[in-house]
């Protein structure tokens, strides 16, 4: 499934969004109809739902334009978060795609926002990412409503509003403010030197990357010996689950195995806890000490 949306920089919005609004909107039997053929295997199908939304994607994107990121890369990430609830999209919910699709559109966008705020991560926790996404626009409201009597608006109020801690809103906008910088950038007024030219080295020693490199091997080997000693639904899960660089869901490795995502939570904590216990076996056999090993 691929949705004939994207376009390129030398492309104006302007003509994108005339040829989106060309395909036209779906009602909501034919939506249920071309759900369950999608389901079915019907590519077509799934090429229609996502064509049919691409204005809805444009105008969730525009929420997002404060920002200072093209809005054409916004909408892209938006396309992508359409195309994934259309994979998910059970039509005997009950409800439109659209209501289950701006999940998936706003959690794309905002993932893409935070990826390309800040080299250092800003939305470690759920509670910071909607804090970071709440703080400006909470900040315009409040401002709309003393707007003409002077007052400035401040961390307690919009933390009030909000209902977290000061000292959380006030770290929250530290960090906002705090743009990458970058090193080639001129310092002082002559600009003959750079960020780059003060930042000491911390490059490690030849003797040290061979240490590096030789312990890394050393915890690779432990590592897949002891995954040897697991069983296959064990070794399935860490590797799915730990190992991979685009790990499943807990609700899709119980989908894989037949039982509950809860189900599968239990056994991923099982099977981790055999592999640490497995691990340490191995290095007291070879008389390795665990800390140095994590070292």
């Amino acid at each position: 499934m691929q949705a004939s949306s994207s376009f390129s920089s030398a492309d104006s919005l302007s003509t994108y969004l005339s040829e989106i609004n060309q395909y036209p909107l779906l009602n909501p039997q034919d939506e249920q109809a071309l759900s369950r053929a999608f389901r079915a295997g019907d590519l077509s199908a799934g090429h229609r739902l996502v064509t049919s939304n691409l204005r809805f994607v444009v105008k969730v994107a525009y929420e997002y334009r404060s920002y200072g990121l093209k809005m054409s890369d916004l909408i892209q990430e938006a396309n992508i978060g359409l195309m994934k609830a259309v994979q998910k999209f059970d039509p005997e919910k009950g409800i439109r795609l659209i209501s289950y699709a701006v999940w998936w559109i706003r959690a794309y966008i905002q993932n893409y926002v935070l990826r390309n705020w800040s080299l250092v991560k800003l939305g470690t926790t759920q509670a910071q990412r909607r804090l970071f996404f709440s703080l400006a626009r909470t900040r315009r409201e409040l401002e709309k409503l003393g707007a003409g009597d002077g007052h400035i608006v401040n961390a307690d109020e919009i933390a009030k509003k909000l209902n977290v801690k000061p000292t959380e809103v006030r770290e929250m906008e530290q960090r906002m403010g705090g743009r990458d910088l970058s090193l080639d950038a001129p310092v002082g007024e002559d600009g003959d030197a750079t960020h780059l030219d003060f930042v000491e080295s911390e490059a490690a020693s030849h003797a040290d990357e061979v240490a590096d490199r030789q312990q890394a091997g050393l915890t690779r080997t432990l590592v897949q010996r002891a995954l040897t000693r697991l069983d296959p639904r064990e070794r399935f899960i860490i590797e799915q689950r730990v190992m991979s660089d685009s790990e499943m869901t807990l609700s899709e490795l119980g989908e894989h195995f037949g039982f509950s995502r809860e189900r599968a939570r239990q056994l991923e904590i099982r099977a981790k806890d055999k592999l640490k216990a497995e691990l340490a076996n191995l290095m007291a056999e070879a008389g390795l000490d665990q800390a140095e090993l994590a070292a």
